[in-house]
């Protein structure tokens, strides 16, 4: 939890570089410092258990630390409950339960590119929107 708020405040610009994170004394790893450039200048809203996905667009996967997906002005963040599993090697076959609907209850399996084989299990959480703040 205070890596993802490091991250959030990292986004907002309130860190200096390299950041450190409170939970471990380390600079930023390169998924999270990827993640925090993509969030710069946004804020970040309350979390929600779903996200409605329309058509084919797809969701970026950054190294052991989240899966992105942007829709119109919003980009949603799923930290997952096992970052770890998330390569770029990998492509995610996502079972859903809902077919306009990304849930944290979705089953998520990753298989490698190469062999086709099976290589892990993405567990979901809630997704984090992070919007551009209101002007005014």
């Amino acid at each position: 939890m205070i890596k993802r708020l490091a991250l959030a405040t990292a986004a907002l610009g309130l860190l200096a570089a390299p950041a450190v994170q409170a939970d471990d004394h380390k600079e930023m790893t390169k998924g999270e410092a990827k993640l925090a450039k993509i969030l710069e200048g946004r804020v970040a809203g309350e979390p929600e258990s779903c996200i409605t996905t329309i058509g084919s667009r797809s969701m970026q996967r950054i190294d052991d630390t989240a899966l992105v997906y942007k829709s119109g002005k919003t980009i949603w963040v799923n930290y997952t409950k096992t970052p770890e599993s998330i390569d770029d090697g990998d492509y995610l076959v996502i079972r859903k339960f809902s077919g306009s609907q990304l849930c944290r209850t979705d089953q998520v399996t990753t298989r490698d590119r190469a062999s086709n084989m099976f290589s892990g299990v993405i567990f979901l959480d809630d997704f984090i929107p992070y919007r551009l703040p209101e002007e005014g």
